[in-house]
């Protein structure tokens, strides 16, 4: 039951930064816990993971007696979430090096392969709901991707300050000048290469230096994408996961 609880948190979260980083749940918006547990099919205890994962990320805000509402996501905090987990991860990414077994190769050799059919998928999908099912997926697969390299290097510590300047919701695929956006997740899914074939080679320092600039990379292209998605939307009603 607590695995369940854990994973639908996962979905919920998701679902809902997708939707606060696109514009589709605007800023001073209040997220009430009653209504998310009926939309989502859930109890409480979920969606309240969920939206404390979403605090950690400055996504949204509790505030006595009013509620969790929709914050403003600023570029500053943005770029400064990123510097974070760019040299948290980095130095899990090179201590992992010095760790790394066959089986564990193996391991991110696969989550390497599903990533790259998942951004080949994602490029070439024009219907928007196909889009954003593929895009959890693409989310999935690259957080499946870091977390074999986590798990190798056994720093829990390190790896919980990371995963909170996390954001998932850079997958968001802008369909507008998607030709640059599309630069942009293939060299996401090259870093991932260069960042294995170091692994392999056992070169902690080239490990550490190619993890650095693959999180930088991903910062940017969330800003590529926040670009793109800036102007006028309405809400829209929260979907089920």
């Amino acid at each position: 039951m607590v695995v369940a609880d854990t994973t639908k948190a996962d979905d919920i979260a998701l679902a809902l930064e997708q939707q606060i980083v696109a514009g589709d749940l605007t800023p001073g918006q209040v997220l009430r816990q009653e209504t998310l547990s009926e939309q989502f099919a859930v109890s409480r205890t979920p969606v309240r993971e969920a939206l404390r994962r979403l605090a950690a990320l400055g996504l949204v805000s509790f505030e006595p007696n009013r509620g969790v509402r929709v914050r403003t996501l600023t570029p500053a905090e943005l770029r400064e979430a990123f510097l974070v987990r760019a040299e948290l991860e980095s130095l899990a990414t090179e201590i992992a090096a010095t760790k790394m077994t066959p089986e564990a190769l193996q391991e991110l050799g696969e989550a390497e392969e599903r990533f790259e059919r998942l951004t080949e998928q994602l490029a070439g999908v024009a219907d928007e709901d196909e889009r954003k099912r593929l895009t959890v997926a693409w989310v999935r697969g690259n957080h499946a991707f870091h977390d074999v390299i986590y798990r190798v290097a056994d720093m829990p510590l390190i790896e919980r300050l990371a995963k909170s300047a996390r954001f998932s919701g850079s997958a968001i695929w802008a369909p507008k000048n998607a030709g640059a956006i599309e630069g942009l997740y293939i060299k996401n899914e090259k870093q991932h290469r260069a960042i294995r074939e170091a692994l392999e080679a056992g070169s902690a320092a080239g490990a550490r230096a190619l993890a650095r600039e693959h999180v930088l990379a991903s910062g940017r292209l969330l800003e590529a994408i926040l670009e793109q998605s800036r102007q006028p939307r309405k809400p829209r009603r929260l979907r089920s996961v």
